[in-house]
């Protein structure tokens, strides 16, 4: 992956309350979040270059616990195909899903899990739909069963956390 490819580190939490994990933020970043909808927020930093999401989740369990997963934001579908080569030459194994609608945003993006099980996508924002137009392309997937999560979304990557799964 090209670092100058990279636009940023992405991290997505579980917590049991969204409001208050807002309000922690908000105040630890000095910045209001990004996108709030129900059940979810995301803050999109400049300084530090992060992309944090916020899914509501209630209690956790030894399985599923406050870390929902990893991901690195990049800058374009080129950057996204370039890693979807790299990890398939490495002989990684890889989810696919481009041209979904996931954590309330159109994106195209790649999945991999590390030895540890922890699930790391790479992705490129194609819309961020802020406009609350949520209307996907014909040939986009939808959030009709979680979101974000392959497991979530039925694709069966057996250690994708289960749960909310938005990003």
């Amino acid at each position: 992956m090209n670092n100058s490819s990279i636009a940023k580190t992405h991290i997505s939490l579980n917590v049991r309350d969204v409001e208050k994990s807002v309000a922690f933020y908000e105040a630890f970043f000095g910045q209001p979040a990004h996108k709030r909808r129900p059940d979810y927020a995301n803050f999109d930093l400049d300084t530090p270059a992060l992309k944090l999401a916020l899914n509501q989740m209630g209690e956790f369990t030894p399985q599923t616990g406050s870390l929902n997963h990893l991901g690195i934001v990049l800058d374009s579908v080129e950057a996204v195909n370039a890693t979807r080569e790299r990890l398939a030459n490495a002989s990684l194994v890889t989810d696919d899903e481009g041209d979904t609608v996931c954590c309330h945003a159109r994106q195209d993006k790649v999945w991999a899990h590390d030895p540890d099980g922890n699930a790391w996508e790479v992705y490129v924002i194609l819309d961020d739909m802020m406009d609350g137009n949520f209307e996907a392309p014909p040939s986009a997937v939808t959030e009709d069963v979680g979101c974000c999560t392959p497991t979530a979304r039925g694709r069966g990557l057996a250690l994708m956390m289960t749960g909310s799964g938005c990003c």
